[in-house]
């Protein structure tokens, strides 16, 4: 009796375990980007540049998908500027990493300003992984600076933005 007893004090201890183990932050985007999906800030269609879609996941709203990190930036600075209300909270930002192509947090990834790759629309902060990755192609593409997501400001984003044609209007 007193072994059942504390294989169902073992069993009570796993599942508790399970129930309370600290979950992950941020869910997997997905793998593929619907093809009717268009750019939250210039409305071009995000599918036909899968190396450059970024997204971000609002707590409790909508996820808005970009066609590059510029525009997202554009968008999380001023959400409502494109439909959004300001009291959302962005509770995921998703970027892909230059060399891998992999889904990584855009609050995490260090950006290349300045380099001699274009996005879709331009100019582009070019996210990666690792720092060591993005020395590297500073050094390679004769890049300005490596920042991260909290260095990065709106005067910043729409100085890279400036004269591009954006919904038909150009960015002043």
């Amino acid at each position: 009796m007193k072994s059942l007893v504390r294989a169902g004090y073992v069993i009570i201890f796993f599942f508790a375990g399970i129930l309370t183990a600290p979950q992950p932050i941020c869910a997997d985007p997905p793998d593929k980007v619907e093809l009717s999906e268009r750019c939250a800030v210039c409305g071009m269609f995000v599918a036909k540049y899968p190396n450059w879609v970024t997204q971000i996941q609002y707590a409790g709203g909508p996820q808005k998908y970009f066609d590059g990190f510029k525009d997202l930036m554009a968008h999380y600075f001023s959400p409502e500027s494109y439909g959004v209300t300001r009291n959302l909270v962005a509770k995921e930002i998703w970027v892909k990493d230059y060399y891998s192509l992999e889904w990584i947090d855009g609050r995490a990834a260090f950006y290349v300003v300045g380099s001699d790759v274009f996005g879709p629309m331009g100019n582009e902060f070019i996210p990666f992984s690792k720092r060591e990755a993005a020395e590297n192609f500073l050094k390679d593409h004769k890049g300005q600076k490596i920042l991260v997501f909290d260095d990065i400001t709106s005067e910043m984003v729409e100085s890279m933005r400036f004269g591009q044609k954006m919904k038909g209007h150009m960015v002043k």
